[in-house]
């Protein structure tokens, strides 16, 4: 009786061990973040009433792929993984999962998510979330080891997803569409580039090239983020002179940016790790309540 009392909790642990390493393999959060821009596009893009069962259709089919993605972005980065602090600990490094299973899993992934959309909605979502995955993979990942413009070119792929809910509704990707592409494209740079200097060692250590790699005082990384926050500032109100949201939305979107640019700017003025952290918060914390301003106040 003891050893199956002992033998019960072992393999509950192990369960459990298992699910948090494919949720980190598949990179959960981000994964979320994607879930939540895509419906989001789908809802903007679509006429009333809003066909629920569409929407489960893409957000489902662009999460299997951008857990695909993510799978085969750990999959390549094994080795540089393995001698970051803030990742050594991600299942291949640590020898939690074997290599070729991580493919198997990404690629398996990443092939159905194209598919189920190219069956379920339309050929236009579905390509757009092949470009996502193709260019996440095949331009971003390896671009990290030769230039420090990595970040601009992966913010292409974190930025299509509300594209593709759009195209979804819609059958096509407009004038709103690019809006909201351009929306999340700007947000991501300093949320990036808070990042990569916190992590400015780490990144050093595994080869990767960051703006922040030589940029010990954190200058240029913060006056990136200020100049990229206050272009969104601007940007973000586009929505509204588009028909996408009414100019209610305007007064939300110039808060938000608002408190985004300060903090940023705080950072430019202090240039120290809580500055920075403080800005990874804040661009969380900015995008989900933008994306919400939007749907609230849809035209």
């Amino acid at each position: 009786m003891k050893t199956a009392t002992i033998e019960r909790p072992n393999l509950a642990a192990s369960r459990n061990r298992v699910v948090a390493d494919l949720a980190e393999l598949v990179k959960a959060r981000l994964t979320l973040l994607v879930l939540l821009t895509t419906a989001v596009g789908f809802y903007l893009g679509s006429e009333s009433p809003i066909d629920y069962g569409a929407l489960f259709h893409v957000v489902f089919g662009t999460a299997a792929a951008a857990a695909g993605a993510a799978a085969l972005n750990q999959w390549w980065e094994r080795r540089a993984d393995a001698l970051m602090h803030r990742t050594k600990m991600r299942p291949i490094p640590a020898g939690r999962m074997p290599p070729l299973q991580a493919l198997a899993l990404g690629a398996g992934l990443s092939v159905f998510g194209v598919s189920y959309l190219a069956i379920v909605c339309n050929a236009l979502s579905a390509a757009l979330t092949a470009i996502t995955v193709a260019i996440y993979i095949f331009a971003y990942t390896p671009l990290k080891r030769a230039s420090t413009a990595n970040t601009a070119v992966g913010a292409v792929p974190g930025a299509i997803p509300p594209m593709i809910g759009w195209a979804a509704a819609r059958g096509n990707v407009g004038a709103g569409a690019w809006a909201l592409f351009a929306i999340v494209f700007l947000w991501q740079l300093p949320h990036f580039f808070a990042i990569a200097w916190m992590y400015r060692e780490d990144y050093s250590r595994a080869g990767f090239r960051m703006i922040s790699s030589d940029d010990r005082s954190g200058e240029r990384s913060a006056s990136q983020s200020v100049f990229f926050c206050i272009l969104l500032l601007v940007i973000a109100g586009l929505p509204a002179f588009l028909g996408v949201a009414t100019f209610v939305y305007l007064g939300f979107e110039l808060l938000l940016g608002g408190l985004f640019v300060a903090v940023a700017m705080r950072f430019l003025r202090m240039r120290t790790p809580s500055a920075a952290r403080l800005l990874f918060i804040a661009s969380i914390v900015y995008l989900p309540l933008l994306l919400g301003a939007l749907v609230l106040t849809k035209s």
